[in-house]
């Protein structure tokens, strides 16, 4: 976050103010969503292995990725590919 305040001018305290006043969430909770929003789509799209696409998404390892979309869906990445993942025509 420093970072990314520093590259935009500003501290990170008004850069997380400003985030949450565009967005309604903290940064940090906008980045986990777009991680999670993109292993759900990974999920659905592909065969890779769960592992694979955690570290893809920046969620770190499966285990992560299971905690999230546990905290999140109430589903592991498993059972959320046999329920949404497209099948071939």
């Amino acid at each position: 976050m420093p970072h990314l305040a520093d590259h935009t001018g500003v501290s990170p305290r008004t850069l997380t103010h400003l985030w949450r006043q565009e967005t309604g969430v903290s940064p940090h909770q906008w980045l986990l969503t777009a991680r999670s929003n993109r292993a759900r789509e990974l999920l659905e799209t592909t065969d890779l292995q769960v592992e694979q696409i955690a570290i893809r998404c920046g969620l770190g390892s499966s285990t992560n990725m299971r905690a999230r979309f546990r905290d999140t869906l109430g589903i592991t990445p498993t059972a959320y590919r046999r329920t949404f993942q497209h099948q071939a025509a």
